[in-house]
């Protein structure tokens, strides 16, 4: 059998069905009604600072741990070590981001805002006003074709439509880019920070663009002026690139098994809120090691229909949202880490067929699929 053939996930997800409405419309038109009055009661939508300030602290403290290890180690290359370190550190920090911009930290929304432009383009150097304009328009319209930025085309394809019309690197690389998806993370790092600055530097009104610039600009200066100058040219370069690597593959793999590979929306479907959240999420089981190594994006689920529920409290309304699923059923999706990663790989590669060689024959195409 080809390996691009789609992998059957067993833990109660649909890969390949449609979503469509069904009779019960009118049940699951509330159903986000009755889960929000459910999380309501037991308390899951407050806020949590204790456990935001905890972490802050944390991260802060292994933030400080990497510069003075960085200045005590000197010239060896040892100095690698501290640079993977520094790519988890940052990818921790753009989870922490992540909630501030959903407003989940602070019940102030400015104060959210305020703390996600410093720690995305001060601490991260990322863009907040890119990152937040296109992470909105995903939650509202999850796998849906014209709506989600994040399906669309770009280096990989993940709907057969838009494989269909790679040409030259990208056709090659679109064939086989259920391979080839993972190793590509390792540029998403250069191009997290290149999409950002294009945002910030475009023509038309930008959010906070001169606030983030600067934010950015001082960033560099300070990152790169330090290891350059505490370090010789080609250590300093591999630092940089090992940093980068680091934390694009931790952040691109975070988010990877979240959606792809579940339901595509069509472009002219209707779905209600809870099933279009519900079916195009996929959750990665684990418990609290999943919670700690994804910031909570273990719990995809209840992320889409809680976005500004804070981390500790995804847990217990994953048994809410569950209960209801079953009660109405809605496919709940949940599998584990390493599957989720093999269900990816399987449907790029499958998407990835659509750029074959047009003139291939009909009867391999068939074995191919097979």
């Amino acid at each position: 059998m080809s390996m691009a053939s789609p992998v059957p996930d067993t833990s109660s997800q649909l890969s390949d069905r449609r979503p469509n409405p069904q009779s019960s419309f009118p049940n699951l038109a509330k159903a986000f009604l009755e889960v929000s009055a459910q999380a309501r009661d037991q308390g899951l939508l407050k806020r949590a600072p204790w456990f935001y300030l905890v972490v802050g602290a944390a991260l802060a403290i292994a933030l400080l741990g990497a510069g003075t290890g960085f200045v005590l180690l000197g010239h060896t290359w040892w100095q690698l070590l501290i640079a993977a370190a520094l790519g988890i550190v940052m990818t921790q920090i753009a989870f922490i981001t992540h909630e501030a911009a959903h407003r989940t930290i602070f019940t102030s929304g400015p104060r959210n805002d305020r703390l996600a432009r410093l720690l995305a383009a001060g601490v991260v150097g990322i863009s907040y006003s890119w990152w937040d304009s296109k992470h909105s328009r995903h939650h509202g319209n999850p796998n849906k074709v014209g709506k989600d930025p994040d399906i669309a085309a770009d280096t990989v394809s993940f709907i057969e439509e838009d494989a269909a019309t790679a040409t030259g690197l990208r056709r090659w690389i679109t064939q086989r880019q259920g391979w080839l998806f993972f190793p590509l993370l390792s540029l998403e790092g250069i191009n997290l920070h290149y999409q950002g600055l294009k945002h910030l530097m475009q023509r038309g009104p930008v959010r906070g663009r001169w606030i983030e610039l600067g934010l950015i600009v001082g960033r560099f200066i300070i990152f790169l002026g330090l290891l350059f100058w505490l370090l010789p040219f080609g250590m300093a370069v591999a630092f940089l690139a090992v940093e980068l690597v680091v934390f694009g593959v931790y952040m691109g793999a975070s988010f990877a098994p979240n959606h792809k590979g579940m339901p595509i929306i069509g472009r002219d479907e209707r779905l209600d809120f809870f099933t279009k959240q519900v079916r195009t999420s996929r959750n990665i089981s684990g418990g609290w090691w999943a919670t700690l190594m994804f910031g909570g994006l273990n719990y995809q689920v209840e992320h889409h229909l809680f976005p500004n529920m804070a981390r500790p409290h995804l847990a217990r309304a994953r048994k809410i949202v569950r209960a209801k699923c079953a009660e109405l059923d809605v496919p709940y999706t949940e599998t584990s880490l390493w599957r989720s990663y093999a269900i990816v790989i399987a449907y790029l590669n499958r998407v990835g067929l659509a750029a074959r060689d047009p003139y291939e024959c009909p009867m391999t195409a068939t074995f191919r699929r097979g």
